[in-house]
């Protein structure tokens, strides 16, 4: 896995939460969908190519595996 993104996506979600939340149950809800938001948002920055290119869904996948830097 791509550990620096997912550090970096973490320490954003933190900030957002330490900026916002007050008392843990809320911290955690606000982080949990921070981090989520993230995630979703680097999918679609992944998946750029293929709307500008017309790749194939299977490449779109592969698109997302690499930008995590998942193995398949």
């Amino acid at each position: 896995m791509n550990q620096d993104l997912i550090d970096k996506l973490t320490e954003q979600a933190q900030k957002y939460a330490d900026d916002w939340g007050k008392g843990e149950s809320v911290w955690t809800d606000l982080f949990d969908s921070k981090f989520a938001e993230l995630i979703v948002k680097e999918c679609a920055k992944a998946l750029n190519p293929m709307l500008r290119d017309m790749i194939s869904r299977g490449e779109a996948v592969d698109l997302i595996l690499k930008h995590f830097g998942v193995e398949p």
